[in-house]
């Protein structure tokens, strides 16, 4: 069986831990304030004969690393020791977020951008063409909608689609 170890980063509040309970089936708190994930979680699913540890980080604005939760993340994020990305954005404050996803790409990590609470973005009349921006960032991009398990399928599909290298070669 092929191992595939996976990075779940983000900002705050964008829903990385529904994402990481969604993969791995576990049942993590979630909470509505910054740094409510302070140390990294793990967990494990498998998909077509790949096994994934997912590895939940504390959220972050970009690789400038400031408070301990962002060190951890960043330190984590260029080790080495994941082989993938999952950039966790909210699609409501798209522009935002994708500060932290353009910085981790610049890096030459490979990823896969989940483009979470599209639900909300659209009842806000926001239009997103995720195959656009998937076209502009080179890299997968699913929207997904985290806390009803939409688009979790797809994410496990385009992680187990990325080429087998390390983080940082």
């Amino acid at each position: 069986m092929r191992h595939l170890t996976l990075a779940l980063a983000g900002n705050p509040n964008t829903g990385k831990t529904s994402i990481f309970n969604a993969l791995t089936g576990a049942r993590q708190h979630t909470g509505n304030w910054p740094g409510k994930t302070v140390l990294k979680l793990q967990g494990v699913c498998a998909h077509n004969g790949v096994e994934i540890t997912v590895v939940d980080l504390p959220g972050t604005y970009s690789i400038s690393a400031i408070s301990p939760e962002e060190v951890v993340a960043r330190d984590y994020l260029l080790s080495g020791e994941a082989d993938a990305a999952l950039v966790v954005l909210d699609a409501a404050n798209l522009e935002r977020n994708l500060f932290l996803a353009v910085q981790l790409l610049e890096a030459h990590i490979p990823a896969v951008i989940a483009l979470n609470m599209i639900d909300v973005a659209q009842r806000r009349g926001d239009v997103i063409d995720h195959q656009r921006l998937a076209h502009y960032l080179g890299v997968p991009v699913v929207p997904t909608i985290a806390r009803l398990g939409e688009g979790i399928r797809q994410l496990k599909e385009a992680l187990i689609g990325l080429p087998a290298r390390r983080l940082v070669s």
